[in-house]
């Protein structure tokens, strides 16, 4: 046959777009038909007008690999892709370009500014899907959803109303987080806590009986107009005779009670605390537990409100604090302020300071549904990878709050309820009412919230699939295999889809969850805009190309683990995607003038038999790893096994075939080096998708693509311990030989002559000298003696292996004289070195100031000067004889 062409250089650039559209062309994303059991993964669904960062990098090359590999297994396998509308995200990125544009959303009014946001919407999917592509996402494009689409939309009513029916969805008046500036609710999750250095101010509150007065500290002492107690420890002694007596409230004609309540701190401040609980969580709760009244000071847009005294109405927050302070000088109440680190809560989206804000809203009683995904946990049917994320889903779920689901946008699932303008009945709906179910009238008004972008997601691994309706899909793929995320949302979206899906389906949707690890730079920094740190997967894609960003990530994704990354570690990835590639051509121009034979039926040598006991070993660690989700052990063992066992050893210990007069075995030796290829290509597959499928379709005999192949499997009948443990002691041979020649810099073209002397029970005697030729190719030695005597000392350096010794000859290969009057040197200077740093290590003082690092940093050179030392002392006496 002819010799195969493969170009000189690897250039991803060249195939990996030709490749994808490939498989999308073949459809080799779809699940197949079999009927084994089903590996399903519903993508985290991206914000539409997010784009990709290096965290979706690491969570979706994590999917890929899971995916590709589940697929070559032979089930039937879906990577369900989508996108999240991302409510108050979108409606941001909307808002501002309207700005630019010298309008706003109000000028525009909802129907003009919601065709506005789809425009939007369609723009940022188009790139998104395009980055997901470029990565090699092997997902099912003609299943990809949207959250706001028809299908989801009917499954988020569904839920909706039949919660409410439940009696777990209800509208009150509670706490949330209230961004003035976006002018809606938000989730905890949207709230960026941040360390601010503000300032505790202190003032007094007068007792109404003109017994005395109380000390109060505060951040926020404008808020102190919705106070409506002050509370102290019930066993505070400074304050027992006074609680159930009254305090005036400075600057207003209030006076409010003084109660007694556990949850006061006795040792901040005076111990006594202003409650205000339509601005504080912690005050919320204390309102509860005594029937206080709560007070909303604040208008929607953050502004002072009607219920404070009429100087202060339309201040913003930071005018007021500052009035409020002046007038309580003014009133002589104050005592002064300090300067006070304190976390504050910040929108994630505009930065604008959280106000804890008391307002009507929709929410959803949660203890019942968190009782059941708690359940879930407790009898195993969902774990997580790794198991230390276990604790904080069940810390979520034992102290749940009520989930506050309306957002005050017009980006969303419209809250499906309408109100008769003439009754003032409600309805709650599966479909848009046409007429009051009370009295008949049409003057209706739908409730202008939405919801809460989470209700749409937390239904994603059912509503995707078609529920509420019986999919056949539905009833093939759920519930779904794994899930690939972070550890930020474990409560915000994993959860609540266990949940969801317990409430509706009656099981959760999925067994396994895998937490990746934070992409942080090399000073551990999590990657971000504000530092400027950050890495765009598509620049590292341009650079290295596909495969080396995947196969890098994986490599250095250890689970439970961050990763620090920095732009030079794709080299990794991209030298190992150009050693298959150089491998390869290697052995594709050796084909010329070559008949492959059947695999099966030719002579396999101990050297053949030994390869593929290597390929079978790690195909069996690549199961194991990704059976834990061990990505990183599993790309370990593709990366030995192809470096190291097949291209450092198997391929130049076959050269001595290659290269012999023997057709025959010419023709043996490359029907097996071709076969182990094919294998290697499936094997590396899931992790170094574009090149294993370009390199597979031009290999001699395949058929099909390597994506759909199947992936090599332990086989007993491979296995070959005795074989191994020979190979492997002829490798240490190899090895202490080629260390010698490179410590003495021996160059390649000398030979070296080579004693080897074998205890009379070695196990590997013959292998050894079956294996003449290839110790004296990989070792380069001319005289190349095996017996079970010691040569004469004197110019050999030996080392001891197990049941063996070798001895390196160097006396016609270097200048002893010379070489030993370099080792003398050396041998003082490392003297030098390793004195100086015991006295520093002996010097209480450093050891009392130096940090931990810079001390252990010594420890470890004093061990390298004095392992170097013995070395040296070692080869001034071998060489000296």
């Amino acid at each position: 046959m002819k010799a195969i062409e493969l170009a000189k250089a690897y250039d991803p650039k060249e195939f990996e777009e030709r490749i994808y559209q490939h498989w999308m062309d073949e459809g080799a994303f779809k699940p197949s038909d079999g009927n084994g059991k089903p590996f399903v993964i519903v993508i985290p669904p991206p914000n539409v007008t997010g784009v990709l960062h290096m965290g979706h990098g690491l969570n979706n090359s994590l999917q890929d690999i899971l995916i590709r590999y589940y697929r070559m297994t032979g089930r039937p396998t879906l990577w369900l892709p989508g996108t999240d509308h991302a409510g108050i995200a979108t409606q941001n990125v909307v808002e501002k370009r309207l700005r630019a544009k010298g309008t706003s959303r109000r000028e525009l009014g909802r129907e003009k500014f919601l065709e506005e946001t789809w425009k939007v919407k369609e723009e940022h999917h188009a790139v998104i899907i395009r980055q997901l592509k470029k990565i090699g996402a092997s997902c099912d494009w003609s299943r990809e959803r949207f959250t706001l689409d028809e299908g989801l939309s009917k499954a988020v009513r569904e839920v909706f109303v039949s919660l409410y029916e439940r009696g777990l969805i209800y509208r009150g008046n509670y706490l949330v987080n209230w961004c003035p500036s976006c002018g809606t609710a938000l989730s905890d999750d949207e709230v960026d806590h941040k360390e601010v250095a503000g300032r505790l101010y202190r003032y007094y509150y007068p007792l109404a009986d003109g017994s005395g007065k109380l000390e109060i500290a505060t951040t926020r002492p404008e808020t102190m107009f919705g106070d409506t107690a002050v509370a102290v420890h019930p066993e505070d002694d400074r304050y027992r005779s006074i609680v159930g007596k009254m305090v005036k409230l400075p600057l207003t004609n209030r006076e409010i009670p003084v109660i007694a309540d556990a949850y006061v701190d006795r040792e901040f401040g005076s111990g006594a605390v202003k409650i205000t609980p339509a601005h504080d969580p912690n005050d919320w709760e204390i309102a509860g537990r005594h029937n206080l009244e709560k007070i909303n000071i604040l208008t929607p847009d953050g502004l002072l409100s009607d219920a404070v005294p009429e100087p202060f109405r339309g201040m913003d927050v930071s005018t007021a604090r500052k009035a409020v302070i002046e007038a309580l000088k003014a009133e002589g109440v104050y005592i002064g302020d300090k300067e006070h680190l304190h976390q504050v809560g910040h929108c994630y989206r505009c930065d604008t300071v959280i106000e804890p804000y008391m307002s009507e809203q929709w929410f959803v009683r949660m203890k019942s549904l968190a009782d059941k995904a708690l359940a879930a946990w407790e009898k195993d049917e969902v774990r997580f990878y790794p198991k230390k994320w276990e604790n904080t889903y069940t810390s979520w779920l034992k102290n749940i709050r009520d989930w506050c689901i309306s957002r005050q946008l017009w980006w969303g699932h419209r809250i499906p309820v309408w109100y008769c303008n003439d009754c003032g009945q409600m309805m709650v709906c599966r479909e848009d009412p046409s007429s009051c179910s009370a009295c008949g009238s049409s003057s209706l008004r739908q409730d202008p919230d939405v919801l809460d972008t989470w209700f749409s997601s937390w239904l994603w691994p059912f509503s995707t699939l078609g529920w509420p309706e019986k999919s056949e899909d539905l009833k093939r793929f759920f519930p779904t295999s794994s899930l690939v995320t972070g550890y930020d949302i474990i409560f915000f979206w994993v959860a609540r889809m266990i949940m969801s899906s317990l409430e509706f389906l009656g099981e959760v949707p999925f067994r396994d969850i895998y937490i990746t690890g934070l992409v942080r730079d090399k000073q551990g920094r999590k990657m971000s805009k504000s530092l400027g740190n950050g890495m765009d997967p598509l620049e590292i894609i341009d650079e290295f190309g596909a495969d080396a960003m995947k196969f890098t990530l994986a490599f250095l994704a250890a689970q439970g683990q961050d990763i620090l990354l920095a732009k030079d570690d794709f080299k990794f990835g991209s030298k190992f995607a150009n050693k298959i590639w150089n491998a390869t051509r290697f052995l594709l121009m050796n084909l010329e003038g070559r008949e492959l034979l059947d695999p099966e039926s030719v002579e396999r040598k101990p050297l053949d038999r030994w390869i593929f006991h290597r390929l079978n070993e790690a195909s069996a660690a690549v199961a194991k790893a990704m059976e834990s989700y061990r990505f990183n052990d599993a790309a370990n063992a593709v990366y030995e096994f192809f470096w190291s066992d097949f291209c450092d050893w198997y391929i130049e210990a076959s050269k001595l075939s290659l290269y012999s007069d023997d057709d025959d075995e010419k023709n043996r030796a490359v029907t097996l080096l071709m076969q182990v290829l094919e294998e290697s290509m499936r094997l590396a597959h899931p992790f170094l998708s574009f090149i294993t499928e370009e390199i597979y379709q031009k290999l001699p005999g395949t058929k099909g693509d390597v994506i759909t192949a199947a992936y090599p499997v332990w086989r007993e009948s491979r296995r070959d311990e005795k074989t191994a443990r020979c190979f492997s002691a002829l490798q240490e041979l190899i090895r202490f030989t080629r260390t010698v020649r490179s410590e003495f810099t021996v160059s390649p073209e000398k030979k070296v002559d080579v004693h080897v002397r074998t205890d009379k029970d070695f196990f590997a005697t013959d292998f050894f000298t079956q294996h003449e030729e290839l110790v004296r190719r990989l070792t380069g030695a001319g005289e190349l003696v095996f017996s079970d005597a010691r040569p004469k000392s004197g110019g050999t350096i030996p080392a001891a292996g197990v049941g063996f010794e070798v001895f390196v000859d160097l006396r016609g290969a270097i200048d002893v004289e010379k070489e030993l009057g370099k080792l003398e040197k050396e041998l003082a200077k490392l003297e030098g070195l390793e004195s100086s740093t015991q006295k520093k290590l002996a010097n209480e003082k450093f050891l009392a100031n130096a940090p931990a690092d810079v001390v252990e940093k010594e420890r470890m050179k004093l061990q390298e000067f004095s392992d170097r030392t013995k070395k040296i002392r070692s080869y001034l006496h071998d060489l000296r004889g």
